[in-house]
């Protein structure tokens, strides 16, 4: 991409909030449940979807805003996906229960394999670009190795869902976030592991009796968010014993049962979220005061993620099978 090129060997710039549209990207046919730009830099034009309409899109949504291919190797609703580190290769897990680790080029299937539940989250492993950790519609967590296609490390939790992964830096430790609220206590919700003994480090980490549909890492600092299903994201040190910072909540937008992410702005500044009244909230990091909200969607916001070279460029998606983009 001729626009993406002058910014590579710069550092990134400060990031402000976006005021306009540039594209409205409407292809699919039911909810964008993921979105995620491709992470080599130079690639970084390309952004990833994930429907429930069954199929995954690469779209050039910096230049065109054109639909460059569509992937049908899923037969239910594809609930994740993302990028291999190489930007070649697109992992997805859906409620087919099915895994696939798809040619972006060809649309071959490099990697398939049956896994035993409904797939809600997947993530790569940092560090080890042939490793990643699926969870879903199970108590287990499981570690795959794709040269394999075996399951490498199983991670039992005593719950019903896992929401959401999260690797922390290095990725000798990672967190979960579960379905497992009770009525009388919070212990689970989000859960510490390591990743090389399948050990539990700590299930002690959020005490408030709501479920965590997405989990994000701040760029620079040592810490992560939780979005919550009380309409409010919570802010953790990302180092044991993973305390709470009861001084800062980011308040303000609704949930209402949606998994709803949220993500940092490249240089840390800003925390992005979507809304399930279709609204994006930008929030100072360090204040947590909203700074501004954008009208972007009629139906529910499930996802608003910054460029990672672009200073200021997002990508939005929604629950009516649309994805825009501003600066």
């Amino acid at each position: 991409s001729e626009l993406i090129k002058p910014y590579l060997g710069s550092k990134y710039k400060l990031t402000e909030v976006p005021k306009s549209l540039i594209f409205y990207m409407s292809k699919h046919s039911g909810p964008v449940n993921e979105i995620q730009w491709c992470p080599v830099r130079e690639q970084s034009h390309m952004l990833l979807s994930a429907s429930m309409d069954k199929t995954i899109k690469v779209w050039d949504a910096v230049d065109t805003g054109c639909c460059l291919r569509t992937y049908s190797c899923h037969s239910c609703a594809v609930r994740a996906a993302q990028w291999s580190s190489c930007g070649r290769r697109i992992l997805s897990g859906g409620f087919d229960s099915m895994l696939h680790l798809t040619d972006v080029e060809t649309g071959k299937q490099l990697f398939s394999s049956k896994n035993e539940f409904r797939i809600s989250t997947l993530k790569f492993h940092p560090t080890e670009s042939n490793i990643f950790i699926c969870g879903g519609f199970s108590p287990e967590v499981k570690a795959w190795d794709i040269r394999t296609s075996k399951v490498l490390r199983v991670y039992k939790a005593a719950v019903q869902q896992t929401l959401d992964i999260l690797f922390l830096p290095e990725g000798r430790e990672f967190l979960t976030s579960t379905d497992a609220v009770s009525r009388d206590s919070a212990d689970r919700t989000i859960i510490a592991w390591d990743f090389q003994s399948a050990a539990k480090i700590s299930n002690q980490i959020f005490h408030e009796r709501y479920t965590c549909p997405s989990l994000t890492l701040h760029p620079k600092e040592s810490v992560f968010v939780a979005q919550t299903n009380g309409n409010y994201m919570a802010l953790f040190s990302a180092q044991r014993p993973y305390r709470i910072n009861k001084k800062k909540r980011y308040e303000g937008h609704k949930v209402e049962g949606f998994a709803v992410g949220c993500e940092f702005s490249p240089d840390g500044t800003l925390l992005v979220t979507g809304s399930s009244d279709g609204k994006v909230f930008f929030y100072n990091y360090h204040t947590a005061r909203i700074i501004r909200t954008l009208s972007a969607h009629k139906e529910a916001c499930v996802s608003a993620i910054f460029h990672p070279v672009l200073p200021s460029l997002l990508a939005t998606c929604d629950w009516a099978g649309e994805i825009k983009i501003w600066q």
